[in-house]
């Protein structure tokens, strides 16, 4: 009777930790589509040349803010959600989005419509309540990631890919209820309208995330089998390998490969004198960067061409047509992670994928591989901006090649980094390698809008492909520069990563 009862209450157990993992993974799914609103800010600039008469630079500073938000703090969220949980991370994100959301939506109303020069206090104050905002997209990042993976240790790959995802996602989610419940054919995107929503409909789902995003504790574990053996005492279960050794030696042996000890990172000084870190980052400041210029401001691209209709056809609107753009960039960054996440571990798996106790896999290709793709999509792309775009139907290359190449890159970095540097301090350089974009952004982003404003009259917005044409020109020769720097650094570990 006692064994009975023992029993029934394990299921139940068990019943209830599955309908908590249920419910957080609700949670996490909805935190992972609304973090990324802070991206949907092309989806603005229109409105507010229109209503603001913004200059191109300070577009691009609002912009930024928004984007660069999320870096600054990221090892100190980092502690956040390992000192007490994703919840904590959650219901920061909540309090940051209604804040920097339900201020920037306040500023906009209680602008007059009949200004004429922007306002140097508005322009501030949106640079303040974006960067609130970008800040909060780093706190709903950490909190749907370490959820997922926290609460799902055996299939980590498969959790970390998932969240990812839909947060890449997320842009294009929330451009959609944009187009179809805040946009009038006539009069654009009511930003004041949209800013509010998202002030309410960000800050309630990551609020809720306060009580659902929690660790459930996994069910205990099997007891282990005490067996004696020739050198003394040890504990063996189900998991535990009967040859010790001789087995991977053996797999090197009929695979030919030589499972390299990483290079081990101790301190971040040992980490600044490896020249082989800064190539990387360089390599980064590129890819990360640029690609985020083009998410930032595809808006005011969007805007520098003429639409194109047939006889047949009436041209897009400037909205509809960013609108596009913006899921061209969404979609590509989303398929990227999903599908070279498990191509990388499929063709060149990791020392520690394939376990310290089983025979490693045969790799097929290095992991720099998929960094060189992502600067190589980079270079045709920019090329083409260069050779191919007249209108605004031909920018769909920009938005898919700038997609492809930020999210293949920011899927491979974590596990290329563990690979070379050790698993131990993979927090810590994973952090220091996301300053590569955190510089990269505003260098980049500040060129396009300083050549864009040299070619417009009176600090409209610039029109015309003479606005980033030689933007796009020097793009292309560093992403050029860049792919040798890939190649060399492919050479260097195709032994090792």
């Amino acid at each position: 009777m006692p064994q009975a009862l023992s029993v029934q209450f394990q299921s139940q157990r068990t019943h209830l930790r599955r309908a908590r993992l249920a419910l957080a993974c609700v949670s996490i799914a909805a935190n992972a589509l609304c973090g990324g609103s802070v991206f949907t800010f092309p989806l603005m600039s229109p409105a507010l040349v229109n209503h603001l008469k913004l200059t191109q630079p300070q577009l691009t500073t609002i912009a930024l803010a928004g984007m660069m938000g999320q870096y600054p703090f990221a090892a100190m969220i980092g502690k956040v959600v390992d000192k007490y949980g994703p919840w904590a991370c959650s219901i920061i994100a909540s309090c940051l989005f209604f804040a920097g959301f339900g201020l920037s939506a306040k500023e906009i109303a209680n602008t007059p419509d009949d200004i004429t020069v922007p306002s140097a206090s508005t322009f501030h104050h949106l640079t303040i309540y974006f960067f609130i905002a970008g800040l909060g997209a780093a706190f709903s990042y950490f909190s749907s990631l370490f959820a997922a993976c926290k609460n799902f240790p055996d299939f980590i790959g498969i959790a970390s890919g998932t969240s990812i995802t839909l947060f890449g996602l997320s842009p294009m989610f929330i451009s959609i209820l944009a187009s179809r419940f805040f946009s009038h054919p006539d009069e654009g995107l009511d930003v004041t309208r949209f800013l509010q929503f998202l002030a309410l409909f960000c800050g309630a789902v990551h609020l809720s995330g306060a009580f659902t995003l929690h660790i459930i504790p996994l069910p205990e574990d099997p007891p282990s089998v005490v067996l004696e053996d020739p050198e003394g005492s040890v504990q063996i279960d189900e998991q535990t390998a009967l040859l010790h050794g001789k087995r991977n030696h053996t797999a090197e042996v009929e695979t030919g490969i030589v499972v390299a000890s990483p290079i081990k990172g101790g301190s971040v000084v040992d980490l600044a004198k490896d020249h082989y870190f800064w190539a990387l980052a360089f390599v980064l400041f590129v890819i990360l960067g640029s690609s985020e210029m083009v998410i930032s401001n595809i808006g005011t691209i969007v805007l520098s061409l003429a639409s194109q209709a047939s006889s047949t056809t009436v041209a897009p609107s400037t909205d509809v047509a960013t609108a596009t753009q913006v899921r061209f960039l969404s979609v590509a960054n989303t398929l990227s992670r999903l599908v070279v996440g498990p191509l990388a571990d499929f063709v060149s798996p990791t020392a520690a994928a394939s376990g310290a106790q089983n025979a490693p896999r045969k790799r097929y290709v290095s992991r720099v591989a998929f960094l060189f793709f992502s600067i190589l999509v980079l270079v045709l792309t920019y090329m083409w901006m260069v050779l191919g775009v007249r209108s605004q139907v031909d920018l769909w290359a920009l938005s898919i090649g700038a997609g492809i190449a930020y999210g293949s890159a920011f899927t491979i970095l974590p596990s290329l980094a563990s690979s070379v540097w050790g698993i131990e301090n993979l927090g810590r350089n994973f952090g220091i390698l996301t300053y590569a974009p955190f510089l990269g952004t505003p260098a980049f982003s500040y060129f396009y809008a300083f050549n864009a404003a040299s070619h417009s009259n009176d600090g409209a917005v610039c029109e015309g492909i003479e606005c980033w044409s030689t933007t796009f020109s020097w793009y292309t020769a560093i992403a050029i520069v860049a792919c040798g720097v890939t190649g060399y650094l492919w050479r260097s570990w195709r032994h090792q990563v």
